[in-house]
């Protein structure tokens, strides 16, 4: 499985793809981008099937990178991995086309325990 890992925290990008492995999910490829704009000029080369993404980023934020793709007709599988996790901003990002959001601090049972259902859906 092709997933894009949107931060413009180097570090968080490695934190969350080593997470990843240790929930079970090691066999996932990793296309990394440092904000939204950055993103958006990968993904229709990489062709992620699901993209785990910060809201909060310089250039081009989360929120505006997941609607600019899905205007775009990109329906791949999204979800947020941020720090702030209100219930409007959970509102905002369901309303976009996120599947889920997982608020940081986050433990590899968070990601199996969110991701399990949504890479089962076709």
């Amino acid at each position: 499985m092709k997933v894009m890992i949107v931060d413009d925290s180097k570090s968080m990008r490695m934190i969350v793809k080593r997470t990843l492995k240790q929930a079970g999910f090691d066999t996932m490829e990793f296309e990394e981008a440092e904000d939204g704009t950055d993103a958006l000029a990968k993904i229709d080369d990489y062709m992620p099937q699901l993209v785990l993404c910060d809201w909060n980023m310089p250039e081009m934020n989360g929120i505006d990178f997941l609607k600019a793709i899905r205007a775009a007709g990109n329906t791949v599988k999204f979800g947020f991995v941020t720090t702030e996790s209100t219930a409007e901003m959970r509102a905002e990002a369901k309303a976009a086309g996120a599947q889920f959001l997982i608020a940081k601090p986050f433990t590899a049972e968070t990601f199996e325990k969110t991701l399990q259902p949504v890479l089962r859906q076709p």
